[in-house]
């Protein structure tokens, strides 16, 4: 996996995407809708609730813990930490996650070091899937971000050869709720964030288009019960 050689902007202009061939966008496009339309109530059936914390977003972990506390079949929940840089960074702890309802400790797993990046993010959610045996995954995240986390996520398990359902769990946020670090909303946000699906595939940080249908394919052929309860 490579570097990217500095941060992208989070606020992007609708200009940045004009000399943008329309296939490209077309597979961001492809990504967005069959990603996000997987079947979220598949989430009580997964193995692990996994959440990366960041930009100040305690929806993200009020919206996991609720996952985990109303399911019991599930075994773990995994939750990243993230960049001790952002003005609203936090330390995660159990305390911390206890005050947004926890009840239910064993089972939940923190990454103990801050990290900066969501490949970062993914390589240590990888990590934890291999050493804990986990089958199945649901990824907690704010609409925004969520197909970028899925596809980050992706590429960390192919690079590791590992192969698992993922369920992708959007938060439930406003869509113009201002987001704690920036202020900007999820709507101000999602320009960013396609500017990122569009570049990072070539630099190793995300699955590519390719990647995304192959895995989709096996996915749906291999997992149905677990995506439709079946």
């Amino acid at each position: 996996m490579t570097s990217v050689s500095r941060p992208l902007p989070r606020l992007v202009p609708a200009e940045a995407f004009a000399d943008v061939p329309a296939d490209r966008l077309l597979a961001v496009l492809e990504a967005v809708t069959m990603v996000l339309t997987l079947p979220h109530h598949a989430a009580g059936r997964v193995d692990a609730i996994v959440v990366p914390t960041g930009q100040g977003e305690d929806w993200r972990l009020t919206d996991a813990i609720g996952v985990w506390e109303s399911g019991p079949a599930v075994r773990h929940l995994l939750v990243a930490n993230t960049d001790p840089a952002e003005r609203t960074y936090r330390p995660l702890t159990l305390d911390r996650l206890r005050g947004l309802g926890l009840r239910r400790t064993d089972g939940v797993v923190l990454q103990a070091e801050p990290v900066t990046g969501t490949g970062r993010q993914a390589a240590w959610v990888v990590e934890r899937v291999r050493a804990l045996g986990i089958g199945s995954v649901a990824l907690v995240v704010s609409p925004y971000h969520l197909v970028r986390v899925y596809l980050t996520v992706l590429r960390a398990c192919d690079d590791a050869g590992v192969r698992l359902p993922m369920v992708p769990l959007p938060v439930a946020v406003a869509p113009d709720a201002p987001v704690p670090e920036t202020g900007a909303a999820g709507y101000d946000l999602v320009a960013g964030e396609v500017s990122r699906l569009l570049r990072y595939p070539g630099q190793g940080w995300i699955a590519t288009p390719e990647r995304l249908r192959d895995y989709l394919r096996w996915l749906w052929a291999e997992h149905r019960p677990l995506l439709t309860g079946a």
